[in-house]
């Protein structure tokens, strides 16, 4: 079984997952033989923090071993094709996690291996992220019966958290700026699931009573040549204390990171009382643990 979008599972596995997620958080020790006598390559074709660290961190804890291989560590930028690099890894390894430029890349990798492939984030989607943040709203609200509000670009991360939130019934307003939006297909996909996903332009209309808000860089890896114009159609789009007027007293902040302060997200509220941007990071460790006990 891979994992390439959040969709790739079921509902009940998902579950499943989210449950385990909380077991390992709270008995570590539990699972420290999870993974052992197991091995992953982690490839990097783009700059990576938390998901390189909780991988290779999460890995060592379950008893596995982690193979780390940048893109200049690997033979395909000296013409080795994909499917001959998936064919020789799945003989080495018991799983492939992948953090690529382009999604092609993922299903190509997939289409061609015997183990499971871990997508650790694509142009498309970045489904672990979206597994760990669901983790978090449940463990913040004892529940998914909340609102959440993204702000911002509709990029890879939002459309991976369309596709959790709608299979596990959080509602979910997304506003972005025109020509800025989730992936449509995803938008359509996440309908068969849940009517509760809905998409606008309007900031202040999605924050409106919502639990939870969140929001992502404006200028993803990939869209450095379009900086200047995106910091310009999305200046009204910031998470500050005045956005956040509309949503629920006490409601949480969200970001996945890496975030620029007093871009899209203010200092006060990076550092203010609702953020559980920390936590949210810390969680990624434990749902990635999970994912991988599930999947390998």
């Amino acid at each position: 079984m891979d994992l390439l979008s959040v969709s790739d599972l079921s509902v009940e596995v998902l579950n499943h997952i989210l449950r385990e997620t909380r077991e390992i958080k709270e008995n570590p020790g539990d699972y420290r033989n999870s993974l052992k006598g197991k091995s992953a390559v982690v490839i990097f074709e783009k700059p990576s923090t938390r998901t390189r660290v909780s991988f290779e961190v999460g890995i060592f804890q379950l008893g596995g071993k982690a193979v780390i291989l940048n893109a200049d560590d690997m033979q395909l930028g000296r013409g080795e094709t994909i499917k001959d690099s998936a064919r020789i890894l799945s003989r080495y390894v018991d799983g492939i996690i992948a953090r690529v430029n382009e999604h092609k890349t993922l299903v190509e990798l997939a289409g061609h291996s015997d183990v499971p492939v871990v997508n650790a984030l694509s142009d498309l989607e970045h489904p672990c992220q979206a597994v760990s943040d669901l983790f978090t709203v449940r463990e913040q609200f004892g529940g998914f019966d909340v609102k959440m509000a993204y702000v911002g670009d509709g990029n890879n991360v939002c459309n991976s958290l369309i596709l959790g939130c709608a299979m596990v019934g959080v509602e979910m307003w997304i506003a972005t700026p025109e020509g800025y939006g989730p992936d449509r297909g995803i938008v359509d996909k996440a309908s068969g699931f849940s009517d509760k996903v809905k998409v606008m332009n309007d900031p202040l209309k999605a924050v409106r009573d919502a639990d939870v808000v969140y929001t992502d860089t404006w200028v993803s890896m990939g869209s450095e040549n379009e900086e200047e114009e995106r910091l310009s159609v999305f200046k009204g789009y910031q998470v500050n204390k005045e956005l956040l007027g509309y949503a629920k007293p006490g409601c949480r902040v969200m970001h996945c990171m890496p975030l620029h302060r007093d871009v899209e997200i203010t200092s006060e509220v990076v550092d203010g009382p609702g953020s559980i941007i920390l936590e949210q990071a810390e969680n990624r460790l434990y749902a990635q643990k999970a994912i991988l006990a599930q999947l390998l």
